[in-house]
């Protein structure tokens, strides 16, 4: 019998038709390049997935298509192709592969790839950000929006004292990574995932209440800082808590550790996004509650009383 290609995962296949209506609109908001680095991205996953699991005579994880295709879009649209090259090969190898492959790792492996090209090259990945097109759709007819990479995300323009319009904020057509401008159809993604158990509820609203909760605290001691709702619809928490969060392997299992989880990602994401010298408070925020979802488990478990 031939081993197929891919093992075959219903839930990862769910989070793809999730992802399929972020990135047609990334690619109308930027160009192009976003669905050639989408495709890289997923390309270089699983190959590299591929060179391990093929020597063991397993299939690959069409978890390696989800992290590909995460990662492409969690990165700034002008971001040159090696760097994409070297976040997906870097997620595989060391925060997947690394672990034993699927279902062993302890950190999301988009997250990690992320995470290293961002500390590495700070200048490719922190300050590349694109303009979108004037007008939603004009993307499909270009292959970057703009050769301008100079322009601040939302984020950046409130934290600077500048107004940003929440409309487009929600709608999407603003700079930022690639597929985390547009709320609405992140929140329609979350509904479905939510209703076809692919996602967790818990992890999502107490990511998302907690981060409100937050910089609502901060916002009352210093109003110069970014008010909640700026927190929730102007950068990448709801991203991240939808998909990045939520991730089965990595998160916690137990309901109560998931609302614990949740609620110290939204409060580390803020704390972290307010105070230090990194913009990206969510991703550090995942990668910490990660390493403390066992433990999580672990104390939310009732204990056997003997007889």
């Amino acid at each position: 019998m031939t081993k197929k290609f891919f093992l075959k995962q219903p839930m990862m296949r769910k989070v793809i038709y999730a992802l399929l209506p972020i990135l047609v609109f990334a690619v109308g908001n930027f160009g192009w390049v976003v669905f050639s680095k989408v495709f890289l991205s997923i390309v270089v996953s699983v190959f590299v997935e591929w060179l391990f699991e093929s020597k063991k005579g397993k299939s690959v994880s069409e978890a390696a298509i989800v992290t590909g295709f995460l990662i492409g879009l969690i990165l700034p649209p002008a971001v040159p192709f090696w760097i994409v090259i070297v976040s997906s090969s870097f997620a595989i190898v060391f925060a997947k592969m690394a672990f034993g492959g699927f279902a062993r790792n302890l950190y999301n492996p988009a997250l990690v790839g992320r995470a290293f090209v961002y500390v590495s090259f700070p200048a490719a990945v922190q300050q590349s950000w694109t303009p979108p097109v004037q007008s939603w759709g004009q993307g499909f007819t270009r292959w970057i929006s703009s050769d301008i990479i100079t322009m601040a995300t939302p984020a950046n323009v409130i934290r600077g004292g500048g107004e940003v319009s929440a409309w487009r904020m929600i709608f999407g057509n603003i700079a930022g990574s690639s597929g985390e401008t547009a709320k609405w159809l992140i929140a329609a993604a979350a509904v479905y995932l939510i209703m076809t158990k692919v996602a967790s509820w818990k992890i999502i609203v107490s990511t998302l209440v907690s981060a409100f909760v937050m910089s609502g605290i901060i916002f009352i001691f210093d109003p110069s800082r970014m008010n909640p709702f700026h927190w929730i619809i102007g950068g990448s928490i709801m991203f991240g808590a939808v998909f990045m969060a939520t991730d089965p392997i990595s998160a916690p299992k137990k309901d109560r550790a998931k609302w614990i989880y949740g609620a110290m990602i939204g409060s580390l994401a803020v704390i972290i996004g307010t105070f230090s010298l990194f913009g990206a408070g969510l991703m550090f925020a995942v990668l910490i509650a990660n390493t403390f979802a066992s433990l999580l488990d672990y104390l939310s478990t009732p204990k056997k009383v003997k007889a």
